[in-house]
């Protein structure tokens, strides 16, 4: 009689500080800041800026930020992504499949997490980074902590990897369902004169230049949801945020053409981040808060409506379970 393989959904995500405090800050920036797919410049070149300037002034900063979006069960990234394993658990359990997370910066982090899998027994693996579209300075940083884990391992569990999922019918279905459900009690933003903005995390142009299809796969993505919503050309726009360093990133920035469009007289805008798996400091700070009064300010009277992500919601457990079980060859 042979035993039943032992099955583990591991999902991934960015991560946040243990508290938002400085030193715990510090230390999270310093993990972070130091991988070699988020800057991607010679160590000789970053380590005196990182250590000399960056570690020394901006943790306090951040503390503050985090503060501000800080939960009294702890970073809003975190409870989402905690919330999201539970539910999945309870949903594929009936498949022989336990799901487990882990942080790519932070706790609890991956080799941690790694090596409780291995105690368990867990023969097989899949690995499901919570990003829409694929980038090195995150799906690819994710792998990359895997694989180095597992490198050290004299027995490794067969192991599926999901690479993105920004274009799944799945995804595109669950974005569109938390626009509608939101739609549903605000009323469409078009009625107005509104418009919908999409609003992805950017990156350098030299990443763009280098090969990277980042910007093409968000791109898709929003003419996909803007397709499944029945948007006009004229009803719904693209953006990048969270700009970082002097460097020239993707293009139009978010917070500049908000002020534009409430310059330019549009009487409503609707937010929605379709790169964010949950809330998190880019959504609730970043969005909801700074690039909110930056187009209130500009706009005479003007309607600002930001729409959650998908966070742990049953159609984001449907996506999750699906891509889970088609990364092993299951039907769904």
């Amino acid at each position: 009689m042979t035993t039943p393989e032992r099955t583990a959904l591991l999902l991934l995500n960015t991560g946040s500080p243990d508290a938002p405090e400085v030193s715990a800050v510090r230390r999270y920036l310093a993990e972070f800041l130091s991988d070699e797919r988020v800057i991607e410049l010679p160590k000789w070149k970053w380590w005196p800026i990182l250590h000399g300037i960056i570690l020394r002034v901006r943790p306090a900063k951040s503390a503050e930020r985090y503060r501000g979006v800080w939960t009294e069960d702890g970073s809003p990234l975190l409870v989402h992504t905690k919330s999201i394993a539970e539910k999945l658990g309870r949903r594929l359990e009936g498949e022989g499949i336990s799901v487990h997370w882990a942080s790519c910066y932070g706790n609890p982090s991956i080799p941690a997490v790694l090596t409780d899998l291995e105690k368990a027994g867990v023969e097989r693996l899949v690995v499901l980074p919570l990003f829409p579209q694929y980038a090195p300075q995150t799906t690819a940083s994710a792998f990359d902590a895997v694989f180095r884990h597992l490198m050290t391992r004299r027995s490794q569990p067969a192991l599926t990897t999901v690479r993105e999922y920004g274009a799944h019918p799945a995804y595109i279905e669950a974005l569109a369902r938390r626009i509608e459900a939101h739609w549903e009690k605000t009323g469409r933003p078009f009625a107005e004169g509104g418009k919908l903005l999409m609003s992805f995390h950017g990156l350098p142009k030299s990443c763009i230049a280098k090969g990277d299809r980042y910007e093409e796969d968000c791109r898709k993505t929003a003419a996909l949801l803007a397709e499944r919503l029945g948007l006009k050309e004229n009803e719904w726009l693209l953006a990048f945020q969270s700009r970082f360093g002097k460097e020239e990133w993707l293009t139009p920035y978010t917070e500049p053409t908000l002020r534009e469009l409430g310059k330019a007289g549009v009487p409503r805008v609707d937010v929605v981040c379709p790169g964010f798996a949950s809330d998190c400091l880019e959504t609730i700070e970043e969005i909801d808060d700074e690039a909110r009064r930056a187009y209130e300010e500009s706009a005479e009277n003007g309607r600002f409506e930001y729409i959650p992500a998908l966070n742990d919601c049953d159609d984001a457990v449907a996506l999750y379970a699906r891509l889970a079980l088609e990364a092993l060859g299951r039907k769904t």
